[in-house]
């Protein structure tokens, strides 16, 4: 399926993000990498030769796509880290906005799952830490 597909049920159907996988088309709602991390970790095969539509990718985003095998991506808006690991992955990407890094909600500071990765340098090294972060927010001490 062509990423301007992808980008259009993303926008006409309010997703956060649309993977097209041996030829089903997946849609998901919840904000952040949550579904991503899900797919990851429970269902890679659905990432395996992918191609998805995401409103925002961040580095943690890019590191769950690159290490789960995503062939393509388009996105409306991507972090310089998240391209540059992208591109390093081999992944085809597609993008409407590159900016120096994604913000939190309220935009006060980084995204949190960008700031943990930030220093990281393959995708990886980022998945632990995005795996701690998912454990913090489904379980808070």
């Amino acid at each position: 399926m062509h990423l301007s597909l992808l980008a259009d049920i993303l926008h006409d159907e309010d997703c956060s993000c649309v993977i097209y996988s041996d030829g089903v088309v997946h849609r998901f709602r919840r904000r952040g990498v949550r579904d991503l991390y899900e797919l990851y970790t429970h269902d890679q095969a659905i990432l395996a030769g992918a191609t998805i539509a995401d409103k925002v990718v961040g580095k943690g985003a890019a590191a769950l796509m690159a290490a789960g095998g995503v062939h393509g991506v388009y996105t409306d808006v991507i972090s310089e880290p998240a391209l540059e690991l992208l591109r390093s992955a081999g992944v085809d990407i597609t993008y409407g906005k590159c900016v120096p890094n994604i913000f939190n909600r309220a935009s006060t500071d980084l995204c949190p799952v960008e700031k943990l990765c930030n220093g990281c340098a393959t995708a990886e090294e980022c998945i632990p830490l995005i795996q701690q972060f998912i454990d913090q927010q489904t379980n808070p001490q």
